[in-house]
């Protein structure tokens, strides 16, 4: 039997084994040094001026549309192709996501539609930097500004990647962008998230938001300071820390992003070489603003018939690819809303001909070799 080959995982190194291991054997496992060391090196890393780790990149999202005061009323701006954390944010918030659909060639959110669904109740756009490729962050930067809403870039598979000249999480163009550090991501912590900003007041108020709500600093206190194991309780917030052990991973991993993007990059352009006389696959269309920090490597095939055969095909031959995404809209509890699967029709049709195929830093040479043969024998059957 051949090695099972998966779409994604983590590379875990000796190194990154030893920083947990002196973080158990250190006097703080949650709410120590770690957390700030991460947070600081992460964002020298991208250039943004603040950053706020938590427990996933779900919490991110919604600790950032509760940040900016996201409420029961408003509306939330996003794109359905991507997983259902960057329109359930709004949910939580009590908000209704508001979905535009996608260009069918790299499926990114078409911001030339975005305007058509600004209703005097919108209050957050959230673009997907998907599969790694960043999105049109002039354009919509543009259109945020022209209607005074709050930009909240979703970068959970874009970490390393760049438009404009300018790195995914400095927030040149946004209020707050958000990461994930899932192990199958760019970087891991097992589960995490980060959030950057160039904001100081979004900054304190994503700190005290991460721990209940609560803060201990002095200078922020509305009442009487009563001693220094006083505390306020400000805002209604959740419990999305993280661990110390988990950051202490974190960095550990952040010191090998440009390796790990670079590798991400040689299996991408050797995919594209490999699949370029392939009349039946076309790749995601790139653009020239960006480099793609591909978290994901997208195929498109004819039909949903032959990506269910391809990859069934594949997964009899112990390849393991994935689908990326189904429509946010299309699930059950989005339906019961009364979102209408016909409302994006390019989401749609873009979904039924997609398929992710592996591509992680570890992924040797032999594997991808394997993957590209069983894809070609599989069309020149």
């Amino acid at each position: 039997m051949k090695k099972i080959i998966p779409y994604g995982k983590q590379v875990i190194d000796k190194k990154d084994i030893q920083s947990v291991n002196e973080v158990l054997e250190s006097d703080f496992l949650t709410t120590g040094p770690k957390i700030k060391e991460f947070e600081e090196r992460f964002a020298e890393y991208v250039g943004a001026k603040y950053a706020v780790v938590v427990s996933s990149g779900t919490a991110a999202l919604h600790l950032a549309c509760l940040a900016v005061d996201l409420e029961s009323g408003q509306e939330l701006i996003t794109s359905p192709m991507t997983f259902a954390a960057s329109a359930n944010c709004a949910l939580y918030c009590g908000a209704k996501p508001v979905f535009v659909d996608i260009k069918d060639k790299n499926g990114l959110i078409d911001e030339t539609l975005i305007e058509r669904k600004i209703t005097k109740n919108t209050k957050v756009i959230i673009p997907v930097h998907y599969a790694g490729l960043p999105c049109n962050m002039e354009k919509i930067k543009e259109i945020a500004d022209k209607y005074n809403l709050t930009l909240i870039e979703d970068a959970c598979h874009a970490l390393g990647a760049e438009y404009k000249k300018t790195k995914i999480g400095d927030c040149f163009y946004s209020s707050m962008t958000v990461f994930s550090f899932h192990p199958v991501k760019h970087i891991t912590t097992g589960e995490g998230g980060m959030i950057t900003t160039n904001s100081e007041e979004l900054y304190k108020k994503l700190i005290v938001l991460r721990s209940h709500g609560i803060t201990k600093n002095y200078d922020d206190l509305l009442n009487k300071n009563e001693g220094a194991w006083f505390y306020e309780m400000q805002f209604l917030g959740f419990n999305y820390r993280i661990t110390d052990f988990q950051c202490a991973l974190g960095i550990s991993q952040l010191k090998k992003i440009e390796s790990f993007v670079k590798r991400r990059r040689e299996i991408a352009k050797k995919y594209d070489e490999s699949f370029a006389d392939i009349s039946e696959i076309k790749m995601i269309e790139q653009s020239k603003d960006s480099k793609n920090a591909y978290h994901l490597y997208v195929i498109m095939v004819r039909d949903k018939e032959k990506r269910l055969e391809l990859f069934n095909y594949l997964k009899e031959r112990d390849i393991f690819c994935q689908v990326h995404y189904i429509p946010v809209h299309w699930h059950p509890y989005y339906q019961k809303l009364g979102y209408k699967k016909e409302s994006c029709i390019q989401s749609g049709e873009f979904y039924e001909k997609v398929i992710s195929l592996p591509i992680y830093p570890g992924l040797k040479k032999d594997e991808q070799d394997r993957i590209i043969e069983t894809i070609k024998n599989f069309y020149e059957r």
